[in-house]
């Protein structure tokens, strides 16, 4: 049984679309499509650095929980990682790749608001169970 030796916390962002259906917001650092997230800093929650890691990676400060605090974590991957997602609305769709101190540069390359189609396409396959679960969540239009 894989054991878990590193853990993130992120949120999956939507918005509503000018169509008024639901978009996702993705990012991606090099090929790998990804929502927003990364790893605690000391003395946090689990939620405070999910937020935390959606505001360092996109520039949204405003991120609404109107579906409570429910979670869902990935399966292990990549020699015993997990994370974490949270769901939460945003209404600012442009965003910033703001340049990351540790780094000296963006941490992602690109982001893109799309459907829970399109995103099913482009996120890797650990992560399409965390889009069905988001998808299930908010439904169809708003």
């Amino acid at each position: 049984m894989a054991t878990v030796k590193q853990r993130s916390f992120g949120i999956v962002p939507v918005a509503v679309g000018s169509d008024g259906s639901w978009l996702f917001l993705v990012l991606r650092a090099f090929r790998n499509w990804d929502f927003p997230k990364g790893g605690p800093d000391e003395g946090e929650t689990r939620l405070e650095t999910a937020l935390r890691e959606m505001r360092e990676e996109t520039g949204i400060e405003e991120i609404a929980l109107p579906w409570g605090e429910a979670s869902i974590d990935t399966e292990i991957y990549a020699r015993g990682k997990v994370a974490t997602y949270f769901l939460g609305q945003v209404t600012k769709q442009e965003i910033v790749l703001p340049v990351s101190a540790e780094l000296g540069r963006p941490e992602h390359d690109e982001y893109r608001w799309v459907s829970s189609v399109e995103a099913g396409y482009i996120l890797p396959s650990r992560l399409v169970p965390i889009l069905g679960w988001a998808s299930g969540i908010i439904g169809g239009k708003k």
